[in-house]
């Protein structure tokens, strides 16, 4: 068995109303990878990187269960860099700098080894990457995940609505799921996008929880108040890392699965917004998540 992530691996510089850093990694390819890495392996990851990414920072990877063969490595060229500001509410951002570099030539070729994985998330990259991805793999995997954003809701309409009819499952957040099916009631948006493909949908509403669907059926599960959010980058992909981790690591599509692997998802994220970057993802072990995840069925158990 195995995971496949496609997603970025790539340099960002971040800066809150407390602190900013100069370029640490990130990516989502990164975030997913190293955050499923704490339940399940092996993981497969595809990406693309330039010759200034650091060559103990994919040996880390490896030392993680994320196998590298899938990323490729631009030998003189430069890796995608982003960076951005965050507004004192954390919630809301500027983008300084997007400089696509290798990614502007990412055309991702799966390995052999690649081809047949039991569960796929696909980061949050072009649509038409997206489908090549799918259709190189050799037989239907038994759940494909998908990220997006408003970006290619608004350039790359017709590639979105084709890749959603291939996917069994969409990640997205409050924002971006009312913008892709036009209603403002997130049920309504849901019972929208179930239409055109995915059966389940996750919908992130930052530090308010996350929604689950599957048909009629909704699980919400809260976001753990935290007394200081230090840096909000990644965290949807570690969350989404997270989810499929579990999911992988059990084998278990059922709905009552799923809304475990949420609270999951929601535990690792709230890890993530800790410290810069994927820093805290280095340093936590798993009786740290299953604490944690306890704090959380805490947080939303009662008796009547």
């Amino acid at each position: 068995m195995s995971l496949l992530v496609v997603g970025t691996v790539a340099f960002d510089a971040i800066e809150t109303p407390f602190q900013k850093t100069e370029k640490i990694i990130g990516g989502s390819g990164t975030y997913i990878g190293l955050s499923a890495s704490f339940f399940y392996k092996p993981i497969h990851l595809v990406s693309i990187v330039g010759s200034d990414f650091p060559t103990e920072t994919l040996q880390y990877f490896n030392r993680k269960g994320i196998d590298t063969e899938g990323v490729e490595v631009k030998k003189g060229k430069k890796s995608f860099f982003w960076s951005g500001k965050y507004h004192m509410d954390m919630n809301s951002r500027d983008t300084l700098v997007t400089d696509l570099n290798v990614l502007a030539e990412f055309d991702p070729v799966l390995p052999e080894k690649y081809s047949n994985p039991e569960f796929v998330m696909l980061g949050n990259i072009d649509p038409h990457l997206q489908i090549k991805v799918i259709q190189q793999l050799r037989k239907r995997p038994k759940l494909i995940a998908m990220d997006t954003m408003n970006f290619w809701m608004d350039q790359t309409p017709e590639a979105l609505k084709e890749v959603l009819t291939m996917v069994d499952l969409l990640i997205v957040n409050d924002e971006e799921a009312r913008q892709l099916s036009g209603e403002y009631s997130l049920i309504k948006a849901a019972r929208v996008i179930q239409k055109m493909g995915p059966k389940q949908i996750v919908i992130k509403k930052g530090e308010h929880g996350a929604l689950l669907f599957q048909g009629a059926t909704v699980f919400f599960a809260p976001a753990l108040p935290l007394e200081e959010v230090f840096d909000p980058t990644g965290a949807g992909d570690v969350f989404a890392g997270g989810f499929m981790g579990y999911l992988s690591s059990t084998n278990n599509r059922s709905f009552t699965n799923m809304k475990r692997a949420v609270v999951y998802g929601s535990a690792m994220a709230s890890f993530c917004v800790e410290k810069f970057g994927p820093q805290r993802l280095t340093e936590i072990r798993r009786p740290t998540i299953q604490k944690r995840v306890s704090e959380f069925v805490d947080l939303a158990k009662f008796n009547i």
